[in-house]
């Protein structure tokens, strides 16, 4: 018994998405409980076949259709979890570094690694944002992803912050990912001496249970948002810009959040 015809493309081109993914789960070897019999899997694989040979663009337009409904679902996934974790996107934790009015009504959190050349090229873009905009501030969530140099300035920079809270952290951030030179112990202790601050005191701080509770939260809060990558840009847990963004984009997406 046939389960498609020659004459069924029309309805076919419209169902194709769907056709293309049994004619894989049909290609696979039958299971035990698989509902066709071995001749209506052959069948129907042939004429989804036919229908791709009889005109080769329908293929183009089941590949848009499985791209537009992948993007719809990372666009519910992000949705839920922005919903999901609003609190920690719109609240400043104690080991936040906010750049800009700590009370500001539009909140954008930056997840970023100091060894990103991205993150280091907005820098200052965000200095600017925050000084044409007063209704902006900048949550800063450092997360270490592009390995042990990474790891290290991240722990430099949060260690900052325990000796001498926003301000100490800004100027210990501005030293690392303004700093050519790959870093290591010593490099990390130079650039906080000429950031004012204690080098000693920093790089105990470095390998201590504050600054790796401070990591591990920005990590979990990246993780639960399905961050892929920084720097990472979310306004008002509402919307969120993943990868590169110059000052334009970022004043276009806070209008966004501003107005929708």
């Amino acid at each position: 018994m046939s389960f498609f015809s020659s004459r069924s493309l029309p309805g076919l081109r419209t169902a194709l998405p769907a056709a293309i993914g049994l004619m894989l789960a049909l290609s696979a070897p039958a299971s035990a409980d698989d509902s066709f019999t071995p001749a209506q899997r052959k069948e129907i694989v042939a004429i989804v076949r036919d229908a791709l040979k009889t005109d080769p663009s329908i293929l183009s337009d089941a590949i848009t259709a499985l791209r537009a409904g992948a993007e719809a679902q990372e666009q519910t996934r992000t949705r839920d979890a922005l919903l999901a974790h609003r609190a920690a996107l719109t609240t400043p934790a104690p080991t936040d570094a906010i750049l800009g009015a700590p009370d500001a009504r539009t909140t954008v959190v930056e997840f970023y690694d100091p060894r990103c050349p991205y993150c280091r090229k907005v820098l200052p873009d965000l200095d600017r944002l925050v000084h044409d905009d007063p209704n902006v501030r900048i949550l800063e969530k450092v997360i270490p992803v592009l390995g042990p140099a990474s790891v290290l300035t991240a722990q430099a920079i949060a260690a900052a912050a325990l000796q001498g809270g926003h301000d100490a952290y800004f100027r210990m951030q501005r030293a690392v990912m303004t700093d050519t030179t790959k870093p290591d112990t010593a490099r990390i202790r130079l650039l906080a001496k000429q950031a004012g601050l204690d080098a000693d005191r920093l790089v105990s701080d470095m390998a201590g249970p504050a600054v790796a509770a401070t990591l591990r939260a920005n990590a979990e809060l990246a993780e639960a948002i399905h961050l892929e990558g920084t720097p990472t840009f979310v306004f008002d847990a509402r919307y969120v810009i993943p990868g590169a963004v110059d000052y334009d984009g970022l004043k276009a997406a806070i209008d966004k959040t501003r107005h929708n």
